[in-house]
């Protein structure tokens, strides 16, 4: 049993508008981002004591408790692997609170990835060298797999080879993902929902991945204040109770292109997180009302479903298609 299922929370929460130029630094926007999530908890910055973020971060907990004026920190950690790690971080926080290791942990990203970075770009100007970083990519790089719209598009094939999945059944899922996104203020779709045949009609980047398929590339800051449950009562909002959270890498892993396994049209590491979270939080995936998949990418959020138990192998198609979004 995780050490703080139950007892630690999510207090605040704060967030900077997402732009294709935020016409600011990512410091400014982390330090931003984080106010707002003491705001929003009523707390300040003098009390938070812990910090984590991950290790594609560039602002670093040091500067950042720095701009917002915390003078000590007796926790600070970073994940590793971006986007599909996301939910590592709130673990890593959850448990420097439930330990006593911190009373206060600011969970927190921010960049410029439209108008600085463009991560989207690809990776064919990265120097060859022997750190396994670099090293890792002498499996795909040579033949032509450079960008990640690339890799993805090596799944989605072969689970639409599979399983009989189609374009459409990817463009579903992005008109899902615009129809939410499109009812927040912050975002940079605000009030712009799109149609299956606004997907359908974008422009092709990576067979069978359309421009509408692929993740964005935003300006933009977010940050959430973890604390336990016994203090977070006591705060300006209602606290998110964290039942569970948990992080998985499984056997034949890569970044992004795990390819070397029998079978590539599965996500093992979300069925081992999926695991750990079922049991912590003593429910089923019959019990979940809402979900938020990772999306980066339309084609694997029909994996993750599966891997998740909301529907069987090869099936998430056919879930899709009966409106389940």
């Amino acid at each position: 049993m995780m050490n703080f299922s139950g007892t630690t929370a999510i207090a605040g929460i704060g967030a900077t508008e997402f732009s294709k130029d935020s016409g600011r630094t990512p410091l400014a926007l982390a330090v931003e981002s984080c106010q707002a999530a003491l705001e929003d908890a009523g707390v300040k910055a003098e009390q938070v004591n812990g910090m984590v973020t991950f290790s594609a971060e560039m602002n670093t907990e040091i500067e950042v408790a720095r701009n917002l004026g915390i003078p000590n920190l007796t926790h600070f950690s970073m994940i590793h692997h971006g986007g599909g790690a996301a939910c590592g971080t709130i673990a890593q926080a959850a448990m420097a609170v439930a330990s006593g290791q911190a009373d206060y942990v600011l969970v927190y990203r921010a960049f410029n990835e439209r108008s600085w970075h463009r991560f989207g770009a690809g990776v064919q100007d990265r120097p060859a060298g022997a750190e396994v970083s670099e090293v890792s990519f002498s499996w795909t790089s040579p033949f032509g797999l450079l960008t990640p719209a690339s890799w993805v598009a090596m799944f989605a094939t072969r689970y639409m080879h599979e399983y009989g999945a189609t374009t459409d059944d990817f463009g579903r899922v992005a008109v899902a993902d615009r129809k939410h996104a499109a009812t927040n203020p912050k975002a940079h779709f605000y009030q712009r929902p799109i149609t299956l045949e606004d997907h359908q009609n974008s422009r092709w980047i990576m067979y069978p991945l359309h421009l509408l398929d692929c993740c964005q590339e935003s300006d933009g800051g977010q940050a959430l204040l973890v604390t336990t449950m016994e203090r977070a009562r006591d705060l300006r909002q209602k606290p998110a109770k964290i039942a569970a959270a948990a992080q998985g890498s499984t056997t034949g892993q890569q970044m992004m292109r795990s390819y070397y396994r029998p079978s590539i049209t599965g996500i093992p590491e979300m069925a081992l997180c999926a695991q750990q979270l079922y049991e912590n939080a003593r429910i089923g995936a019959a019990e979940i009302q809402t979900a938020i998949i990772y999306d980066h990418f339309t084609p694997l959020v029909l994996p993750q479903l599966e891997e998740f138990g909301f529907c069987g192998r090869g099936e998430a198609k056919d879930f899709i298609r009966d409106g389940n979004l």
